[in-house]
């Protein structure tokens, strides 16, 4: 077994993104009621068996989507609650550690749900997620623009993709490139998918060439390299403890790449995620002030998804006392940790 047991004690250094990102963040008010719809929502499917860990899921997702969209209706605030716990359960259940076992089978699944994702007839029959799938495209089709909708299903296919590879690497992480993970990581971490959910739940239309222009690409990066990798920071003990080995991760990768041990795997962790945060910081700034309106509104809502995703971090789904954002905020850097020079 090549468990790194002193993970947790070692790897003290955490990201400091006040300066970026200060809180409080916006939360909107119907997350409460979001919750309970989860939670009716996920039963209705069978998704998950009834369970404090089913609780907790609906609970951090209903919490976590409150912050990525603190104006949303309730309606499509719940609708994109929904997507996003769909990913994690399917996530949970079929992809990581279920899927380095039976690789084959996660492939199978994901078949089946590319049919769904291509309108090709009906789910098959007994499969929850698949008919969960077409349940929620369904309703968003109703709502999204076609060109909102094709980048959504495009999002989703990534994400399902991103699953296929996170299993296929999980047994041998360390052959994986930091450049190679960077570039995968968002479509593990879902962080994509809730970006293109944005302008359909709050009912604003961002054209081409502002989508594809060089501030928004950056700030989407920023975003989404920032989202995997706070996450990969809270949740490495966490991981090593359930695996029992190191887990696909920004620190186990960086470590093998760069001959770091602990301590200054997870310092430069927190300064990749500083420097991301910084460079998010002032494109949304830049887009505030002389963007057109529309990039305006998605700016906006990049910076309260990356709320969420910091604010999640501290949630009871990552164990408090097992993680390496130990303080009661995540985003600000225990007493002698180690930030960027």
């Amino acid at each position: 077994m090549n468990r790194p047991a002193d993970a947790a004690s070692n790897a003290s250094a955490a990201p400091d993104l006040r300066a970026a990102f200060p809180g409080p963040f916006p939360v909107n008010p119907h997350a409460d009621q979001v919750e309970r719809r989860l939670l009716d929502w996920v039963s209705e499917f069978s998704l998950l068996e009834p369970s404090d860990a089913r609780s907790s899921l609906c609970n951090i997702t209903g919490e976590g989507v409150a912050r990525a969209l603190p104006t949303a209706s309730v309606d499509n605030l719940a609708l994109c609650a929904e997507l996003f716990l769909w990913l994690v359960a399917f996530d949970d259940i079929h992809g990581e550690a279920t899927a380095a076992d039976d690789p084959a089978l996660l492939v199978d699944h994901v078949g089946d749900l590319t049919r769904v994702l291509t309108d090709d007839g009906a789910p098959s029959p007994g499969d929850p997620f698949a008919a969960g799938l077409r349940n929620l495209l369904s309703r968003f089709r109703t709502r999204a623009t076609p060109t909102q909708y094709l980048r959504l299903v495009g999002h989703l296919r990534d994400n399902l993709l991103g699953l296929i590879w996170e299993a296929h690497h999980l047994s041998a992480p360390k052959r994986v490139a930091v450049r190679t993970y960077c570039a995968m990581r968002p479509y593990t971490v879902f962080v994509r998918t809730i970006m293109a959910t944005a302008p359909i739940a709050l009912l604003y239309e961002l054209p081409d060439e502002q989508q594809a222009s060089e501030r928004m690409q950056q700030l989407e990066t920023a975003v989404a390299n920032l989202a995997g990798w706070v996450n990969d920071l809270a949740s490495y003990a966490r991981e090593t403890d359930r695996l029992r080995t190191m887990p696909l991760s920004l620190p186990t990768l960086l470590m093998a790449e760069h001959g770091l041990g602990h301590p200054e795997a997870f310092a430069m962790a927190a300064c990749m995620c500083e420097d991301q945060a910084a460079v998010a910081r002032a494109c949304i700034d830049e887009l505030a002030s002389a963007g057109p309106a529309p990039a305006k509104l998605h700016a906006q809502a990049l910076q309260h998804i990356a709320h969420s995703f910091l604010w999640h971090v501290g949630h009871d789904r990552y164990d408090p006392t097992a993680t390496v954002l130990t303080t009661p905020h995540p985003f600000q850097l225990p007493t002698g940790s180690t930030s960027c020079p």
